[in-house]
Order: C-alpha cells, then structure tokens, then sequence
C-alpha cells in the first residue's frame, strides 16, 4: 500500500503582493513532487485565489491541480481581527486532527487528509503562527514566508546585528513601563519615525539614513502598525525555517547573510523567485483578464497603442493595492499632467482604497485620449505588451518581479517597507531604471545618504523632475538601462529552470519534509 501524500497548508495576510506568489508556489509544489496542498484564505480573496491558481495549470495538468484545495476561513478582509483569528484556529484544528473542512464561500465539503508536515505562513500571520505552535505545539514545521525583498527583511525584521531593529516589543513594551506612553505611539516611534542621521548599514545594500526606509507621509493601520509590526521578529526567530520570495541572482549577498543568519541556529532558508504563472502565456493571461473588468477595454487600448504610438511607448502606472498619496494625491495628477504634456499613452491602474480620481481628472484623461484609468488591471498581461515602455512603481518586491521577468524597466515611487531599497538597488546599484525624489513627503524631504541631496518636494520641483525622467528614460540613456536590464531578466529567469536556485531550494525543501 502506497504511504499517504505529504500535506503542506499555505496561508497568507490579506495582501495582493503578498498572497500571489504565494498562490503560485503552491503550484509549483504538488508540479515538483507528489504533495498536497491546502491554500487557507479569506471570503474576500476567494475568487481572487481561485482565478489566480488557475494561471498555473494547463488542461493537461489535471493530476497536479486535483492535489491542490482552496478553503474560505469566513468573511475576513483584513490582516487581523478576533474573527478571522478564530476562524483560522478552528480550520488548523481540523486540520490537525485529519478531519473534514467545509468551505463556507462553496459548500464544498473536502474529505480529510494526513496531519500537515508543514506550513507556511505569511510573516505578518502572526495570530496564525500562535495558534499553530499553540495545536500543533513542534509537531508541524512552520515556515515564515518572506515576500517582500531580502535586503529590506534585515533591518525592518531582523537581529541588530545585521542593521535590524531587534525585538521591537519587548523595547517599546519596556520604553511604555518606563514612560508611561502609550504602547502604540512607542512602536510608531521606533519603527516608522526615527530619529534624523542614523544611518542603517546591511550586507550588500547602500547606506541609507532610517528615514529613507519611509519616504512617503502614508499612515500605517493600527492594525499592521502596533499589533503586527512589532511581532514580527519573535516570530522569525522562532520559526522552523524561511522560504524567500527573491531570486537569489537578483539580491546574492542578501540572500547569502540571510542563509548565514538561520543557519546558526540550525534552520534553513531557501529561496522560490520569480514566481509566476507556471502555464502558458496564452492561459496566464486569459485567466488574468477575468480578474479586472476593464481587461477588454485595456487590450484593446493596447492594441491602438501599439499601432499608433508604437512599441515601447507606453507608460503603465500602479502603485500596488493598497499604496497611494493620500496626503498628495496632487503629485500623481501633476505626473500625468506632465506625461500628457510629452503626449505619451498611459494606463494608470488605482487599485488602492485609498485613491480617489476627482471627475476634473477623469474629464481630462478622456479629453486627452491616449489614457486609461482603471481600478485593477491584468498586470502582467500589460507588462508582457509590446506596447508598453515604462513602468511607474511603487517598488513592491512583487511588481517588480514580475517587471524584470518582462524585461520592462521601471520607474520607481517608493512608500515605505522594502519598496525604497529596491528603488536604490535597481536606480543606483543596478542601474536599470530610476527613482523618483521630488515625490516624497514627510521624512522623505529629509537628506538622502547616498548624494547628501534633500528633496524639494514642490510641484514644480516634481514636474521638473518627472520631464527629466521621462525625457532620459525614452532616450539614449534609457536605452542603456534596459539593455543592462535583459541580463537581469535573464538570469532571474532561469531560476526556476533545471540547475536554477529556487528550483534547486524547492526541490531541497519538500525533499526535507
């Protein structure tokens, strides 16, 4: 009698950038051994999911996609709240206990499995991880998922002794005890407003002063902000092992400190990027088209671009899902005034609850007529355009992935978390794109490190900014980035081919459950 399959559960926070590679590389497991797989989500980014994971698999795959489940906790949209806490729990007991699950979103009722070997969660899961360790106590390996640049992972979670900020709460809980302030302003203080000139040093990225880690007035939710943030790093220390959402080629000496870092307390990391649809173009982006109602409109766009304007003339903006200048929304329209202005064709997706497009702003994109507004567009199917020339974003690891893989450079507008430090690696230290300055805001307008330079911040001194940007960008220097960027594509690329790092890790992992 064959032996049952090993069971490995996936979970992530409700986050776009984080949940989607997350979605395929749980297709690409049970493709790399004969392994289950249960994805646990949210009502909210059920459908999502479900679309998504459907990029990963061909008609012929059928073997492999039986062997991986969708199951809906309950109607949970945000990262953390007491009921998306328990639902979580009440699915691992289950789990853990090799008993059915019912799907609330379908009904659909799936018949139990073995107990998990493994599963990884999301480093902002942290409710999740307690009750796992809480069930399960060591029984079940959990593996933090990092998905967002390594570099970044250093300081923003990390041991001081690679430029990262230590156990956060246990010093905010200590500063509150002392100060009587409250535990929540404590946190805030130290994580997102740090005092002017320290400097933070990491292996293989630039000096950067700590305020460069956040160079956008954007407010944090509570939510992330007090209650995630400052756990984070207990949790990291305490898991069983790490799986990196980065190619090793693109960000090497990280990658190789982060490997150093776990293997000192006899833990491994392994590395899985890029992480795209694993099927062909033709039914990655079918699937895609299905996820934004304007797919139809955006490919037709992008046809009469590339018949009008012609390859490579196209500017696509999208600052994410949840990012957007709140405080100054009036920078994102003076940007398009002056794309406009150069009489360039561009799509702007604003999937953000926070954006809001003014009827004078829409009125004027539709006067100018070589200009989309939509609120989710099929992402990678516009990246993978002839059409399109640029990228303007927000420097989320996940975009930007999925720009190189398309050999697509980009144009970067950072906010906070490991978005500015791919903003430097891919302006400064690769020097495939560029970074917008005169964006920033808040502790963004202090000195930057690397140039001593301190940013205006005006709308003039942004639409000076962006003229030059552009101009260099679809001219001779331009041309420049984007062929030292297809080196880049290349060797990303070939990560998840037959010697290639994270196919070399993945393999490494299952074959260690």
């Amino acid at each position: 009698m064959a032996a049952p399959l090993k069971h490995i559960v996936t979970h992530t926070a409700s986050a776009w950038g984080h949940a989607r590679p997350l979605v395929h590389l749980s297709a690409r497991l049970v493709k790399l051994r004969p392994v289950n797989v249960t994805i646990l989500t949210s009502t909210a980014y059920y459908t999502r999911i479900t679309t998504e994971l459907a990029r990963s698999f061909e008609p012929e795959d059928e073997e492999h996609a039986r062997r991986i489940r969708v199951i809906s906790l309950n109607d949970v949209a945000s990262l953390r709240l007491d009921e998306g806490e328990r639902a979580f729990e009440e699915a691992w007991k289950a789990l853990d206990e090799k008993r059915e699950l019912v799907c609330p979103q379908t009904g659909t009722r799936f018949p139990p499995l073995p107990k998990p070997q493994t599963v990884i969660l999301d480093l902002f899961a942290i409710d999740a991880y307690n009750s796992v360790r809480a069930i399960s106590g060591n029984s079940v390996k959990v593996i933090t998922w990092h998905p967002g640049l390594t570099y970044a992972m250093f300081h923003l979670f990390g041991p001081e002794s690679l430029g990262g900020r230590g156990n956060v709460r246990l010093k905010a809980e200590e500063i509150s005890r002392q100060t009587g302030r409250p535990f929540g302003d404590v946190v805030r203080e130290i994580a997102f407003s740090p005092p002017e000139g320290e400097v933070i040093r990491i292996p293989g990225m630039a000096p950067m002063y700590a305020h460069e880690y956040w160079p956008q007035d954007f407010d944090i939710p509570d939510e992330i902000a007090t209650n995630i943030f400052p756990r984070v790093f207990e949790t990291v220390e305490t898991a069983d092992g790490a799986i990196l959402f980065t190619p090793e080629s693109y960000e090497p000496e990280a990658v190789k400190a982060f490997k150093e870092w776990f293997a000192e307390t006899g833990r491994p990391a392994f590395v899985s990027g890029p992480l795209l649809p694993s099927a062909s173009k033709k039914t990655a982006n079918e699937c895609e088209k299905k996820l934004s109602k304007e797919s139809a409109e955006i490919q037709e766009f992008l046809e009469k671009t590339l018949k009008t304007s012609g390859e490579k003339s196209l500017i696509y903006i999208s600052l994410g899902s949840i990012f957007w200048p709140v405080k100054t929304p009036e920078k994102m329209w003076a940007f398009l005034d002056v794309i406009m202005e150069l009489n360039k064709p561009f799509i702007l997706s604003h999937a953000s609850t926070f954006a809001s497009i003014p009827n004078e702003i829409r009125e004027k994109v539709k006067a100018y007529g070589k200009g989309v507004l939509s609120p989710w567009t099929p992402q990678q199917l516009i990246l993978d355009h002839p059409a399109i020339g640029w990228y303007v974003a927000h420097g989320g690891h996940n975009g930007v992935l999925e720009a190189i893989s398309a050999g697509v450079p980009q144009i970067l507008w950072p906010f906070g978390g490991d978005q500015p430090l791919n903003a430097v690696h891919i302006a400064d230290q690769l020097q495939i794109g560029y970074e917008l300055i005169e964006v920033r805001t808040g502790h963004g307008l202090k000195p930057i490190y690397r140039n001593g330079r301190r940013p205006v911040g005006t709308i003039e001194a942004l639409k000076a900014e962006a003229r030059e940007v552009l101009g260099r960008a679809f001219g001779k220097d331009g041309a420049k980035k984007r062929e030292r960027l297809q080196a880049v594509r290349q060797a990303v690329n070939a990560e998840w081919e037959n010697g290639g790092a994270s196919k070399r890790d993945m393999l490494a992992f299952l074959d260690s459950l």
